[in-house]
């Protein structure tokens, strides 16, 4: 590692309810409709944990408890390496806005140009998932 960055915070204005925003991201059945870096495709449940596949292989995740104060806090655990926490929030910031927040921490593998790499995604997700929520209803 040559950064001394050691966590970065990504956001996401959104122009939606915070509590809407929270239900649709709290879901993870419908983590294939936004988040490409966690799931490729339907998402299987084993209990409190979900089976999905990533980009990266098979993973495990666990999430936060559904809560009235935006925590969408959630593990993965690929394949044989250990869990990974990964800090996200949804926040209301205005009548009908609300700012998305994932804070990525640097794992000790990662170099600059895979932590840059991991931001950029994240950002990318977030946008997928700011897009859907502003969506007009059918």
């Amino acid at each position: 590692m040559s950064s001394n960055e050691l966590s970065r915070v990504i956001t996401q204005r959104v122009a939606c309810d915070w509590r809407a925003a929270y239900a649709l991201a709290a879901d993870p059945a419908r983590l294939p409709d936004w988040a490409s870096g966690l799931a490729d495709g339907a998402l299987t449940r084993d209990g409190d944990r979900w089976l999905a596949t990533t980009p990266g292989g098979r993973a495990v995740l666990r999430f936060a408890p559904v809560n009235e104060l935006g925590v969408l806090d959630h593990w993965v655990a690929p394949e044989g390496v250990p869990a990974v926490y990964v800090p996200f929030r949804v926040i209301g910031v205005a009548p009908g806005a609300c700012e998305l927040q994932f804070t990525l921490l640097r794992q000790p593998h990662m170099d600059d140009a895979a932590f840059a790499h991991d931001a950029e995604w994240i950002a990318r997700d977030l946008r997928a998932l700011q897009a859907l929520l502003e969506a007009p209803a059918d």
